[in-house]
């Protein structure tokens, strides 16, 4: 009954040790594939949220802050807000009109832009303007 222990044993450490090679294996697998899914394909879904963004609440800064520029996020949302509380005089329709401009121009640039030359320059390089 011993020798039929021992191979039972065998036979359940072996198995064990297959168990935990294809885990590990599994494990390699998908952390590359999470790896490869949030680094590569990120770049592009930002890019085009970004993009929209700027052409859609431009004026606001919205995807200055989405970019990680937060001063100059809130140098567009203040120029907004100012524009917004002077527009009964004409300084504030010129002053949402550049804000809007600027937002226009930035989000058909962005969209221009290949998907790595995008990430290169705004992600990477951090160029916050135009």
């Amino acid at each position: 009954m011993s020798d039929e222990n021992k191979d039972f044993g065998d036979k359940a450490e072996e198995s064990a040790r297959e168990f935990s090679e294809g885990a590990k294996k599994t494990a390699n697998e998908f952390t590359a594939g999470a790896r490869e899914a949030f680094s590569g394909g990120g770049q592009e879904n930002k890019k085009v949220l970004v993009g929209i963004l700027a052409i859609v609440l431009g004026s606001l800064g919205v995807h200055k802050f989405i970019l990680g520029y937060q001063k100059e996020g809130f140098i567009l949302l203040g120029a907004s807000v100012i524009g917004y509380i002077t527009v009964c005089f004409v300084i504030g329709g010129f002053i949402l009109t550049a804000t809007a401009v600027i937002g226009l121009i930035e989000g058909i640039i962005y969209l221009t832009k290949s998907d790595e030359e995008f990430y290169n320059t705004y992600q990477v390089g951090r160029k916050p303007w135009f």
